[in-house]
């Protein structure tokens, strides 16, 4: 069977982030480019940071679905440059997190007064309050943060602006 870039994405758009099942690799971000050469595919990933434990399961989760849909040429490579960014996450992606129960990320990378410690009014995504504080700096993973609203009193993870 031919595969197309398109019927490609379509299929790895089906695998769920191993750490946040509500959106795909995809969604995340990390899927950075597919190449086809005489039908031999080669899916680049890009981790979402230096030794996050989650990509070996994502490497894992591609080679399967790959595999289980009947190709066999194919290559898995990880990228770090250019780094991943939480501005690679879709506009989808963000509204599903919410969703969720998570917090998305709500700077672009280019703004770093929150990691120079100036806190900003993080939205709850229960009841869509801003009066919310910052418990930990790590959350359920180290690329969230644990926070608790002050009007319904749920504590929530934030999806860290990286």
């Amino acid at each position: 069977m031919n595969h197309t870039k398109d019927s490609l994405l379509n299929l790895l758009s089906q695998i769920p982030d191993p750490e946040i099942p509500v959106i795909s690799i995809v969604e995340l971000g990390v899927v950075r480019e597919i190449s086809l050469v005489n039908q031999h595919i080669v899916i680049t990933l890009t981790p979402t940071y230096s030794g996050c434990p989650a990509m070996k399961q994502m490497e894992d989760d591609v080679r399967a679905k790959l595999t289980n849909n009947g190709i066999s040429s194919f290559e898995i490579k990880l990228s770090y440059n250019p780094p991943w960014t939480t501005d690679w996450l879709s506009q989808e992606a963000k509204q599903k997190l919410q969703a969720y129960g998570i917090a998305p990320p709500e700077e672009k990378t280019t703004d770093k007064s929150f990691i120079t410690g100036k806190t900003k009014q993080i939205t709850c995504p229960h009841c869509k309050s801003t009066n919310t504080y910052m418990v930990s700096q790590f959350g359920s993973t180290a690329c969230k943060a644990l926070y608790k609203c002050n009007a319904c009193l749920e504590a929530f993870d934030y999806f860290k602006c990286i």
